[in-house]
């Protein structure tokens, strides 16, 4: 025997559908000049802590070869 409760009546899903557009009309969006601008802020800050991360990196390796071939 099925069990009824396993599934949604079709009614139900486009309900959900509709209250979905309904919200996503609702969202106030970004202009394409500000996705722009935190996008290019998004990628220096990767830039830059990528360096950071980087020259951190590199001192360690120095100073750990400087050590081990004293």
């Amino acid at each position: 025997m099925r069990d009824s409760t396993a599934t949604k009546p079709t009614g139900t899903r486009l309900r959900l559908m509709s209250e979905v557009i309904a919200e996503i009309k609702k969202v106030t969006w970004l202009s394409r000049r500000e996705i722009v601008n935190l996008t290019i802020i998004v990628l220096v800050i990767t830039i830059v802590v990528a360096l950071i991360i980087g020259g951190i990196d590199y001192g360690f390796s120095y100073l750990i070869q400087f050590f081990i071939n004293r």
